[in-house]
């Protein structure tokens, strides 16, 4: 067994939650300097506590994760 697998099976099943989504908002991500760089940039942006629209959008951006309406206004 992997140590990822591992660290998985013993955490509480809301943090295992938490890190299953933030592997999937990475999954996008190709190589480890586009990861290094999102996640630095998160901590500055969280480092109060609370993240503005704005940054929300910026995040969503940088992950790849962010979809806009639809050309024919749809969606």
């Amino acid at each position: 067994m992997n140590i990822m697998a591992w660290i998985m099976r013993v955490l509480p099943a809301d943090k295992r939650a938490l890190v299953q989504l933030v592997l999937r908002m990475a999954a996008n991500l190709d190589t480890a300097a586009e990861r290094r760089a999102v996640a630095e940039w998160g901590i500055r942006a969280f480092r109060d506590g609370k993240i503005s629209v704005p940054e929300w959008g910026e995040l969503g951006g940088k992950l790849g994760i962010l979809t806009g309406p639809k050309k024919n206004g749809e969606g």
